[in-house]
Order: C-alpha cells, then structure tokens, then sequence
C-alpha cells in the first residue's frame, strides 16, 4: 500500500512529524478508514526517501496517541471509532502538507459552511534519489540565460534603484506590460493595449486573483475531465460548483457545455493538461459561442504555447474573442523559471478596474527589479532568442524520448507530443496501472507519474484515466532520458502480464 503522502527537509517540522501530521489527517478526513491497513515502516521508509527509524516514529506516536495499532506478526491498521472525535489541523502553523492534506477555511459563518482547502504538489519528494525524473513542468536548469539576466538586473539597479524604495503600481511595471503587449500579437494573435494586462506571482496567483473576481460559493464552474489541479482546488476553495466537460483527441468537448447562467470556464486549449490535446478552430468558435450566450467569462490558461513543434500554433481563444469575454493567462514560469514568480493576465475591459483593487488589497504588486529587468529582456530581444534555444531543446528532448519509447516499447499511443514540454502515454493493457507503475518505478530510480500525481485532476476516476502516464522531458538530458525509460521498461517486464498461448 502506497500513501499519498510528502515530506519537505526545508519545513520547520522534522520529518517524523511531517509523516505523523500527514497520517493523521489522513484518518481525520476519513480517506484512511477504521481498520485501514498502513504500509510497513521499512516500505513507508522507501516510499518517502526517510530512514527507517524516522518511519518507526512516527508510527510509534501514531499509536501513542491511538490513531493506529498494530497486530504482531500481521500489521499497523487504523483504530476504529475515530473520526467523530478528531478534526484536522495545521503543521506547527503551516499549511498541512503538499498532496490532499488541506486546511480549514470559512466561506461564510452565517451560513456555518466549512471547506477543505487542497493543494498541489509542486516537487517530486524523491527527487534526491532518482536517476531520471520525468516529473512534469519543470524549465531546462542549465538553460536559464544567467549571464545576460545578471547584466540586465546590474543595470536596472544602476539606473533607477530608488523604485526599490517606494510602492509601484498594482497592475505591474507599465514598461513590461506593453514588452507583453508586443509579445502578444505576433506570437498568440492577440491585439491587446498595455492597460488591459496585469502582471501577477505567476499562475497561481493569477487563479486567485480572478477567483477573487468571478467566483462566489455555487458559482458553477465549467472546466476540464481531466484538468489541472492547481487551478480547480483555487475555485474549489472560493465555493464554485464544477461542471466537468470530457476531454477528448480535439480539446474539450464543446457538445457537452452546461445550460447554466454567469458560469466561469477554465481551459487549456493549446496543449490540454494534462492530455496534451489543442482545441480545434471550429470548437473555439463554439465555445465563444456558448460564452456569450450564457453571460460567461472563459479563463484561458495559455501555460507552455511558447514551445509549439509541429505547425503554427492556433490564434489564441482571446484573439478570437469579439464580445470580450475570454481572460488570458500566461506565465514565465515555464519560458524562464518559476523562481522569477511573473506571470501576467489579459483583462476584458470592464475587468480592469475592479481586478486592480483587487490586486491592490492582495499584494500591492510584484517586486519592481525582475520587471524591469524582464521588460528590457524582451524590449532587446534576448526573449525572442532564449524561446527560439529552448524550442529546438526541447524538441530534440521530445523526440529522444518518443524514440526511446518505441524503442523499448514498441508502437505507442501518446497525447501532447506537438508542443509544451511533456507529453501523456497510454500504458499498454499488459502492465499495472499508472499508480501501480509509479511506486514502481521509484523503487528502480525512475520517476514517472500517474494522472493525480502529475498535478492533474481526474473528476471520477475509472480503469482507462488509470492507463496513463505523463511524462515531462524539458529539465532532462537526452541520455538521461534514454536511461530512465530503459530502467522503466526492465522494470516493467516483470511485471507484465504473459501473453497467451498460440
């Protein structure tokens, strides 16, 4: 049995007490049942990259504290009768930690409605111990354009370093909005003026900010089967109500949109996460449709559209927009790295306003320096450069990794390949299950993820969702990624169903 549990050296707890908290809000939440077995101390010990001792103390104050018992000889198993007597709560003060753990959050005290808050993971806790890891959304260490983003910071901070001492703009540095401005047109199809972007922490900070905006408990909220995790838990937190639409070859099938009134819909149509699929024209069209009709605002996430290896990609659902009804999101995230924390939205006019109050109260905006520095990084074409490099990286990282496939496992089905920097593969019928495959694998120093842990989303999971892989290749070298998926199909082989006689 595998935990869907994490540990962080960087917390303040210690990692026996991240292992304890984490289990026992696990029972709390009722997702480990009276007489649930737990895992052995040494397969637990193995699973989270900790000593064993580690493992045997948590478990030991699990028991202490009658949360667990064990049987000799047999196991560790969950006491009965807990859940009416225990509540979740929070890790010396922070938030529980990464993967369901979740903390209390009020949406309305009159109305007395309790929500659990969820959070994604954002690092793979076996990192340390993998010789390849295909963990998903991570930008080429090396490729990150230190030397000249130094000479860009050095001179920002010689020009004009009193804008460190004073607040600025909420909406973000103006001169990195219209740097943005331009980026947009030529490259999404997008003719947007500087004052409608806004600049954000990122994504996630950006699903929060609109969130803040458009969301109100029971909002409904039409969104992708499967879809990103990180922004479905930000609404689910703000009280919407979800209206999964089936993804299929072509993006999102607009056939099934909901007859609901003011919903707010979130998509990925250039590279569908997790399934890798672009909308088609004839279903943008359809989609911008339905938008209007119902009074809806779509929030077009565009994560990874800057790495597009086969055609042109598609005009952007906000260049395509004639009623303004389509909110735009992009990130340097994946471009450059998350580290920098920029990311930027594209308002409908009448959002504008009210979205900068909003991001006022929140934060007062982003720190000046990497604007500015960003801003004269693409105003003197070192962005333009770095993204043409990084293409033609990570297609040659694609392609050794669609080889090395076919190579070890014959003719394959996989999703996504045309852009971003990963892509989805379909587990041949004679192997386990991804989450099977995943601890695994892991065990062999590989790194390779099921739907839900690669930061996907599965509303009502069945056998085919679990035939899935995503596979990220963008931070790995081509020989690393042709070892990994060797010392994955060697595994593999040992646990494949034998195939039938004659």
């Amino acid at each position: 049995m595998q935990l869907p549990i994490a540990v962080k050296e960087t917390e303040r707890a210690t990692l026996q007490n991240q292992v304890f908290e984490q289990i026992r809000v696990m029972i709390a939440e009722g997702r480990l049942k009276d007489g649930d077995p737990l895992p052995a101390t040494r397969e637990l010990s193995l699973q989270m990259g900790i000593s064993c001792n580690t493992a045997l103390l948590a478990y030991e104050r699990l028991i202490s504290e009658g949360y667990v018992y064990t049987k000799p000889y047999v196991g560790t198993f969950v006491s009965d009768n807990l859940h009416d007597r225990i509540a979740p709560r929070l890790v010396d003060g922070q938030d529980a930690p990464q993967s369901e753990s979740c903390q209390l959050l009020s949406l309305n005290d009159a109305q007395r409605l309790r929500q659990f808050v969820r959070i994604h993971s954002l690092q793979n806790p076996h990192r340390k111990r993998l010789s390849a890891d295909f963990w998903v959304g991570r930008p080429d260490p090396a490729s990150f354009p230190v030397k000249v983003w130094s000479q860009h910071i050095w001179k920002q901070l010689q020009r004009s370093s009193a804008a460190l001492t004073q607040y600025n703009e909420p909406s973000g540095l103006e001169a990195l909005r219209l740097a943005i401005s331009d980026h947009l047109g030529p490259a999404r199809g997008i003719a947007v003026d500087a004052g409608q972007i806004m600049i954000v922490g990122g994504c996630q900070d950006g699903f929060n900010l609109i969130a803040r905006l458009l969301v109100s408990p029971g909002t409904p909220l039409v969104i992708e089967n499967p879809c990103y995790q990180g922004a479905a838990y930000v609404f689910e937190s703000f009280g919407a109500e979800p209206y999964p639409v089936t993804v299929d070859e072509h993006g999102m099938d607009v056939s099934q949109l909901p007859d609901v009134s003011s919903p707010v819909a979130y998509l990925t149509p250039s590279h569908q996460y997790p399934m890798g699929a672009t909308l088609s024209l004839s279903r943008r069209m359809e989609l911008l449709a339905w938008a209007d009709k119902h009074d809806a605002y779509i929030l077009e996430d565009d994560y990874d559209s800057d790495f597009r290896f086969t055609g042109a990609p598609l005009t952007a659902l906000k260049g395509l927009d004639r009623n303004d009804r389509v909110v735009y999101m992009g990130t340097f995230s994946k471009s450059m790295g998350p580290g920098l924390r920029l990311g930027y939205i594209v308002l409908p006019k009448a959002l504008v306003a009210p979205a900068r109050r909003l991001k006022a109260l929140m934060n007062n905006g982003q720190s000046w320096l990497e604007q500015a520095a960003m801003a004269d990084f693409m105003f003197e074409g070192g962005f333009r450069r770095h993204l043409r490099r990084m293409r033609q990286t990570y297609l040659e990282r694609r392609d050794v990794l669609l080889a090395a496939l076919k190579s070890n496992f014959g003719d394959c089905q996989v999703r996504g390949e045309d852009a971003g920097m990963h892509l989805t593969w379909r587990i041949p019928d004679r192997y386990p299950h991804a989450e099977e495959i995943e601890r695994l694998a892991v065990l062999e120093g590989v790194g390779v993820y099921a739907l839900s842990t690669g930061a996907a989303l599965q509303f009502g999971t069945t056998e085919e969702s679990r035939r899935y892989l995503v596979l990220g290749y963008a931070a790995l070298t081509p020989r690393e990624i042709e070892q990994g998926i060797a010392r994955l199909a060697e595994c593999l082989s040992k646990h494949a169903i034998p195939s039938p006689p004659g």
